[in-house]
């Protein structure tokens, strides 16, 4: 069967191979037929060999984490043939640690787990794939089109599952929510805030193109001025860019007993000259709260899988701004300056 695959830390090895042996049996009885997989920025980190760790037996690790698949076959009798599924990326350790042996793998603490193209598991960007049923979600026939959303949507529903935590601390009636950066972990932040009732807000760097018109179909304020000129003191700042400006000014911007979520990676290597004791003055006096969120749990999943249902169908399909044949893999790999999601198409 054909495979998207590369060879970890050699950059420039991505490769589509024909002849990818079929998958494992010990990978899960469940059967899947792939129909698309979605493209993100750590596959392209992947790709140019910043990290990434292929299975144990193999030089060659199988791309995809953002899955939808039909399935085939499940002799278990947890899904029937024609359903469609994602599957959870990450998996437990086999220690395992506190948090991954009561299914909270997303918070493991022992750094032993694995990833579904990512970390020493096969990916999805390959024509059939296994599972276990415990990381098989299931997903509405509607999300046909649109079902490879659901893992970026899970890392954002974690997020917020996260903030309301914090939240419970206190009275915790917040109103505002402040979401930056307009890519898809960011407008996906800004539907899950829509759904929650917040006004929302959205900030960018684009001008042009489809970000405003996405974050005015939730309802949101676009912006694209600089976040410190911002006349607003949101009670929650998601921060999906992972730029070191935004990361510091986004901690001085919340507003008092707020609560600041940064989902997005910094890359590192840039030195920044900020006043820390103010910052740290803002944050103590106003009992502001920062935290780093990542990954999810099943109980996340199954979240998203529910908030896409409730969502505007064609108001997520309009992420997707390019749908790539697996015959072009390659293209699939190379984001576009107007790119918001690219789909690898393994259906078309």
């Amino acid at each position: 069967m054909r495979a998207v695959t590369v060879i970890p830390g050699v950059p420039g090895s991505l490769r589509l191979l024909d002849d990818y042996p079929e998958p494992a049996p010990e990978e899960g009885p469940i059967l899947v037929e792939a129909l698309s997989v979605g493209v993100c920025g750590t596959d392209i980190e992947i790709i140019d060999g910043q990290y990434g760790e292929a299975p144990p037996d193999t030089d060659h690790l199988v791309l995809g984490h953002e899955s939808l698949g039909r399935v085939l076959e499940d002799p278990t009798g947890t899904r029937q043939p024609g359903d469609l599924v994602a599957g959870i990326v990450r998996h437990p350790d086999p220690m395992p640690c506190p948090n991954c042996a009561v299914g909270e793998w997303d918070m493991c603490r022992n750094g032993l787990f694995t990833e579904h193209g990512i970390k020493a598991l096969p990916g999805f960007a390959r024509e059939r794939w296994r599972l276990q049923p415990r990381f098989a979600v299931g997903l509405d026939p509607s999300l046909i089109e649109v079902g490879m959303l659901l893992e970026p949507t899970s890392v954002m529903v974690k997020a917020w599952d996260h903030v309301d935590r914090i939240g419970l601390r206190a009275e915790w009636q917040p109103r505002t929510a402040l979401i930056t950066g307009a890519g898809p972990i960011g407008l996906l932040a800004a539907l899950l805030a829509s759904q929650r009732g917040l006004s929302v807000h959205v900030l960018d760097l684009a001008t042009e193109g489809p970000k405003p018109a996405l974050a005015g179909a939730l309802g949101a304020t676009y912006h694209s001025g600089p976040l410190d000129q911002l006349d607003l003191e949101p009670d929650v700042i998601i921060e999906c860019t992972g730029a070191p400006v935004v990361v510091l000014e986004a901690m001085c911007k919340v507003g008092p007993n707020g609560i600041v979520c940064l989902a997005g990676v910094s890359s590192g290597g840039r030195t920044i000259d900020f006043d820390a004791g103010a910052l740290n003055r803002t944050l103590v006096l106003e009992n502001n709260v920062v935290f780093g969120s990542v990954n999810a749990n099943r109980r996340h999943w199954e979240g998203a899988a529910e908030a896409l249902s409730k969502a505007d169908h064609a108001w997520l399909g309009s992420l997707i701004t390019r749908r790539v044949p697996l015959a072009q893999y390659a293209t699939a790999y190379s984001p576009g300056p107007q790119d918001i999601k690219v789909v690898l198409d393994f259906a078309a």
